[in-house]
């Protein structure tokens, strides 16, 4: 009964999806830019945080910023993805250091300048996720950024409690990732956003978690993709010994995601399912998300990205096409949400007539 229920529902997003997105399944061709992965929270399922002297601890100075980016140019890359952690200068005398030795006090600071060297010597367009922003940081980034991310993850308060996955991330309270959410969206920035799939969530709280994103997006338009992805047990974590998303409750859940938003660009992470990426389209995505041909998934460097060959083959399986989109979605280059010219110049040399990369530009 159960698998028919989910297949019903399953089926019943897939139509919707294909009624309001009946274009072709995107993706992101970037590079992944690990600025500083020291952070001020700490949650029980995270690899990605390093401590100081951790040989995988990433500090990087404007060359070797540049030079992954320039890599990325090479293979016709058109995101750079910056990530950092939250914070750590808050934390840690090293990162504060680290950061006035390149002449910043934040870490946001450091992004802009970073942000702007990258577009200017390489062209690709920044998209940074650097956890929970003011709208004064995210103000500084507007000219230099087309978009930005922040995972809601769960809107739940109760996973903020002792022992659950957020006890020791203050910046993980939903109220702080909403207010960061509401304020891009009075500053019209779009932004990528989506939910963390079976760390402890009830299915009421994962709805709930839905909607939360679907009344943001109602009250300001801004929300431009819903990332849903599958907890997956890490070793060495508070929650190694968790089990994994079950992946009739993620399909599901994807399948719900477009249910409830369905004209939202909704994305599932191909490599944290490589066997069952075809399912997803059944759901109702339309999005891969970055896929980098130059560098690992720092978040998640226990699951390389898939070729995208692979993902093209897995998609055109299900008749659908794949083609390759900017780090903002083409209906986004409309109604005002880019005003940086250097940032339109940009895009103008990349983006069709439709706002999706030009088909022979990563061939050129």
């Amino acid at each position: 009964m159960a698998e028919c229920a989910t297949d019903m529902l399953v089926a019943a997003a897939g139509k919707m999806r294909d009624m309001a997105k009946p274009g072709a399944i995107t993706y992101s061709r970037k590079v992944f830019i690990n600025l500083v992965n020291l952070c001020r929270d700490t949650c029980t399922y995270c690899t990605y945080k390093k401590e100081p002297g951790d040989p995988m601890l990433s500090m990087l100075d404007p060359a070797q910023v540049l030079a992954i980016a320039e890599a990325g140019k090479k293979l016709r890359c058109t995101e750079a993805l910056f990530v950092t952690g939250e914070r750590p200068e808050q934390k840690y005398g090293q990162a504060g250091a680290w950061l006035r030795s390149l002449g910043h006090s934040s870490t946001v600071e450091y992004i802009r300048e970073m942000s702007e060297l990258v577009l200017e010597k390489t062209g690709l367009l920044p998209h940074t996720n650097a956890g929970s922003m003011t709208k004064k940081e995210m103000s500084a980034l507007k000219d230099s950024n087309v978009s930005l991310g922040v995972m809601l993850e769960t809107s739940s308060e109760r996973l903020m409690g002792k022992g659950m996955p957020h006890e020791g991330a203050p910046s993980k309270n939903p109220k702080v990732r909403i207010k960061t959410l509401e304020s891009a969206g009075e500053l019209r920035m779009p932004m990528t956003t989506g939910l963390l799939v079976g760390i402890g969530e009830t299915p009421q709280e994962l709805v709930d978690s839905l909607f939360a994103i679907k009344q943001l997006h109602e009250r300001y338009g801004h929300i431009q993709e819903v990332i849903m992805q599958n907890f997956a047990p890490k070793p060495e974590t508070g929650m190694a010994q968790f089990p994994a998303a079950q992946p009739e409750y993620f399909l599901r859940a994807v399948a719900m995601a477009r249910i409830i938003m369905p004209g939202m660009n909704v994305q599932v992470p191909p490599n944290l399912n490589p066997d069952a990426i075809g399912r997803y389209i059944d759901a109702g995505i339309n999005d891969w998300g970055g896929i980098s041909p130059v560098t690992i998934d720092h978040v998640n460097p226990e699951f390389p990205w898939p070729s995208i060959a692979s993902v093209q083959k897995a998609t055109e399986g299900r008749g659908r096409r794949l083609r390759a989109r900017l780090p903002i979605y083409p209906e986004f280059l409309k109604g005002g949400f880019i005003t940086s010219e250097r940032l339109l110049q940009r895009i103008g040399l990349i983006a069709d007539s439709s706002g999706l990369v030009r088909e022979g530009y990563v061939n050129d």
